[in-house]
């Protein structure tokens, strides 16, 4: 009976592996025909090169593309090192019920809407964000970077806990036996063993970030323009999407978010390779 049950549980988990692509690769082709026509037309260099004016017949996504990585990698950047170090309290270093309650917390954070980040940044970061550089509003490429690091933390925390968790006991008293110190064991011996789920986290937590549309829509300002500096607005290429509405199904206007649609693909797609491509040169030189 075991091995018939097991071997229904194998075809389900095979199908849905099969669905869940196949809905991915209809989602991609869809958004390729939409955006085709700009393609055969030439139109796509346009795309990439020229700002957005669409009253002047420019539609060009450049400034969303720029907006959509700088905001999404500052936002990594800022919560990769605070997801290392709450994971190391939760599993390395426990102090007591400390690292219980603090993953307990975390994974709070992971149920809560992302319009309530977006709505907390409004009365909080962004006041305080204006107080520092004393010009602009406050709805900037920093305060969208911050309040997604925020948001995508959780992420990070959880699949490195579970990580550092993974790591063999026995290197840990072995550190231990030598005298290291917990520093030097988190540096020297757990994230090297945890380096592939450090990878997972971070594909993951960098795919939300590029993905995110409520947080930009709210609180980057929405400008169309490549921002020069961290006081600057910017919008990205979800939050374009949200705004655009376009009645005419044969526009640029309305074809371009097609266009978006395959950037944020490529945009994923090569967050995927590079992080996975570090996690393969780091495999090869354990061995």
């Amino acid at each position: 009976m075991k091995p018939l049950v097991e071997k229904y549980l194998e075809k389900g988990f095979f199908l849905s592996t099969v669905l869940s692509a196949s809905i991915t690769i209809f989602i991609l082709l869809f958004m390729v025909v939409f955006s085709l026509p700009l393609f055969k037309g030439g139109h796509i260099v346009h795309l990439l090169r020229l700002g957005w004016d669409p009253y002047h017949g420019s539609f060009g996504i450049l400034p969303m593309v720029v907006g959509t990585g700088v905001i999404a990698s500052i936002a990594l950047l800022i919560a990769t090192p605070f997801g290392i170090g709450c994971s190391a309290l939760i599993s390395i270093f426990p102090q007591g019920n400390f690292g219980k309650f603090l993953r307990k917390v975390v994974e709070f954070m992971t149920g809560a809407p992302t319009v309530i980040y977006g709505f907390v940044a409004i009365f909080l970061l962004v006041p305080f964000v204006r107080e520092i550089f004393e010009k602009g509003t406050g709805m900037c490429v920093l305060s969208a970077s911050m309040m997604l690091a925020l948001l995508i933390l959780p992420t990070i925390v959880l699949f490195l806990s579970d990580a550092f968790n993974s790591v063999p006991k026995g290197y840990l008293d072995a550190a231990d036996a030598l005298g290291a110190t917990p520093a030097q064991k988190l540096i020297y011996i757990v994230i090297p063993s945890a380096w592939s789920g450090i990878i997972s986290g971070m594909v993951l937590a960098a795919g939300r970030a590029v993905g995110d549309t409520l947080i930009s829509l709210m609180i980057a300002g929405n400008a169309l323009q490549i921002p020069g500096g961290l006081s600057d607005s910017a919008r990205t290429l979800t939050a374009h999407i949200a705004l655009i509405i376009a009645s005419d199904y044969e526009s640029p206007e309305f074809k371009s978010i097609f266009v978006c649609g395959l950037i944020l693909f490529a945009f994923t797609a090569l967050i995927v390779s590079v992080l996975r491509l570090l996690g393969h040169f780091e495999t090869l030189r354990d061995r």
